[in-house]
């Protein structure tokens, strides 16, 4: 699909916590959320999310023109009606425009950005806002250190127009695979009518995240090889030799560093997991527009998105950036 990412954007709060601040109510030392995490520091939201998805909007936008469709890329909503797209639109001053939220988990965004590029592949918009912004410390379960200490706060964006005649920028491959066995690996069971509060035997555990790390690890392992197989023959590329750049969702240390196995070398992977931690869908955009900022992507290079997000689900994407 000819398709091209015009504008990137990011936005990240002002409170800092370090993990020497979180350490001792985890009931760790530093060097242990280092070692065992990889996060050096995360950032604590103090207002709602549209406010930090608007801020990285603002610098995906520039000084072009609105968009014609907003796709709010999140997990975490303000609340459950009306949707936080609205909330979006309100806080950026757009009205008569379009705007939903597409949520596929932490493979929010990458999906997003699939959904929006079909859109305009088939003609129904020419300008497309996706952003995405996580408030994951509402929901740290402070008796589980290794993911209290994995999640921060934060926002990403990124703008999606028509490539120009003349120019190569388009959508390679997508691909997506989901395994259902996981379903309750990775759960925040609050939020919906299953858990409501008004319920028998709800509890406020419900609403603070829960993951079973080694299954997920088990089930998600051998998804990734196979996700990329897929797309390798879809995008008809020869192996991970024809990838110029990696940005994949920073899920943790180790899943970053896995990706070795895959053939990646370490030095062409975007890795913001120290600086900002694991930010839900929100992580894959600040990664790339962190890779945009610092002048890693190029005009032309061969750039694969890819994750994998509770479910269990794995995607990737293959951009002509």
């Amino acid at each position: 699909m000819r398709v091209k990412l015009v504008g990137t954007g990011l936005h990240a709060p002002p409170r800092v916590e370090t993990s020497a601040e979180l350490a001792p109510r985890l009931g760790r030392d530093e060097a242990w959320i280092l070692r065992s995490v990889g996060v050096k520091r995360r950032h604590v939201a103090e207002g709602p999310p549209e406010q930090m998805a608007a801020a990285a909007a603002r610098e995906a936008l520039g000084d072009g023109p609105p968009p014609d469709l907003v796709l709010n890329a999140s997990v975490t909503p303000r609340q459950l009606i009306p949707d936080t797209a609205v909330f979006l639109l309100r806080e950026l001053g757009l009205d008569r425009i379009p705007g939903f939220t597409v949520h596929a988990t932490c493979l929010s965004f990458l999906v997003a950005l699939h959904v929006g590029a079909s859109l305009i592949h088939a003609g129904a918009h020419k300008r497309v806002l996706i952003a995405s912004a996580e408030i994951a410390s509402v929901g740290r379960d402070f008796s589980q250190p290794e993911s209290a200490a994995l999640f921060g706060d934060g926002a990403g964006a990124a703008v999606l127009e028509p490539t120009p005649e003349g120019e190569a920028s388009e959508l390679l491959a997508y691909a997506m695979i989901t395994r259902p066995a996981g379903a309750e690996f990775t759960q925040l069971r609050g939020g919906g009518v299953h858990y409501h509060p008004n319920r028998e035997g709800a509890r406020p555990e419900d609403n603070y995240f829960d993951m079973d790390g080694p299954s997920v690890y088990r089930l998600g392992r051998p998804l990734v090889g196979e996700l990329l197989d897929q797309l390798y023959a879809r995008a008809g590329l020869a192996g991970p030799e024809d990838i110029d750049l990696i940005v994949p969702h920073q899920a943790s240390g180790l899943a970053i560093a896995s990706l070795r196995r895959y053939g990646f070398a370490q030095e062409r992977v975007v890795n913001v997991l120290a600086e900002y931690g694991n930010c839900i869908a929100a992580s894959l955009p600040m990664a790339l527009a962190v890779a945009d900022r610092e002048g890693r992507l190029q005009r032309g290079q061969t750039v694969l998105l890819v994750g994998t997000g509770a479910g269990l689900s794995a995607a990737a994407l293959l951009l002509r950036w």
